[in-house]
C-alpha cells in the first residue's frame, strides 16, 4: 500500500485502537526508509493496546531519539504543530513524543504486525506494568491502580516476576510492596 491508500484506510476504520496503531505503523515506515529505528508506542497508547481499548487515549504517545527525523515524517503525513502535540485534523488523530528514548526499559518490547505489511513497537509490558504503578502510588492516579490491577490480572502468568519486582525495589519506583500485593491477588 502507498501512503495515501493508507492515510485513506485509516481515516475509513472506526475502531480508535485500530486507527492509531495503522497510523504509528506507516510513522514506522516512513522512519525505517530514511534508514531510522522505529519509535515505541508508549503511555496510553501501548495501555489501550494491552486491554484491548479497555482504556481508551485520545493520542499516540512515541518515544523516539531523533525530533527532526520525527517531526518531517510527521509533517510529510499532514500532520500540523499545536503546542506540543502533531496534529491531523483531517483525520482526527494526535501525535506526541513526550520522551526521547526508554531509559531503564528493558522489558522486551512487543513488535505488534499490521496490514499492508506494516509493524510498530510497543513498550515492553514489564515496563508499561511499573509505569502504571508508579502514576497509581506516586500521583495517585485511581485509573492507573485499576489499569495495573487489570494488567497483572490478565498477564499475570506471561510477565517476567524476577524483573518487575527488581523494578519495583528501585529507588525512584519504590513500589514493590504494592506490586507483591497485587500479584498475590490477581496471578497465579
Amino acid at each position: 500500500m502507498n501512503i495515501k491508500d493508507i492515510l485513506a484506510k485509516i481515516g475509513s476504520m472506526e475502531g480508535p485502537l485500530a486507527r492509531q496503531l495503522l497510523m504509528t505503523g506507516l510513522i514506522t515506515r516512513r522512519l525505517e526508509e530514511r534508514g531510522k529505528p522505529a519509535p515505541v508506542l508508549i503511555g496510553g497508547l501501548a495501555l489501550s493496546y494491552y486491554t484491548r481499548e479497555v482504556y481508551f487515549t485520545a493520542d499516540i504517545d512515541l518515544a523516539y531519539a531523533d525530533r527532526e527525523a520525527l517531526d518531517e515524517v510527521l509533517q510529510e503525513l499532514g500532520f500540523a504543530k499545536k503546542g506540543r502535540y502533531w496534529v491531523h485534523s483531517g483525520l482526527d488523530i494526535a501525535v506526541e513524543a513526550p520522551g526521547s528514548a526508554l531509559a531503564g526499559e528493558d522489558a522486551r518490547p512487543e513488535t505488534v504486525d499490521l496490514e499492508g505489511g506494516l509493524f510498530c513497537v510497543v513498550i515492553g509490558l514489564e515496563d508499561l506494568i511499573i509505569d502504571r504503578l508508579n502514576a497509581c502510588k506516586h500521583w495517585g492516579s485511581e485509573v492507573d491502580c485499576e489499569m495495573t490491577e487489570l494488567l497483572i490480572a490478565r498477564y499475570g502468568a506471561e510477565v517476567d516476576w524476577a524483573y518487575l519486582e527488581k523494578k519495583a525495589a528501585m529507588p525512584e519506583n519504590d513500589t514493590l510492596a504494592e506490586l507483591r500485593a497485587l500479584k498475590g491477588k490477581g496471578a497465579p
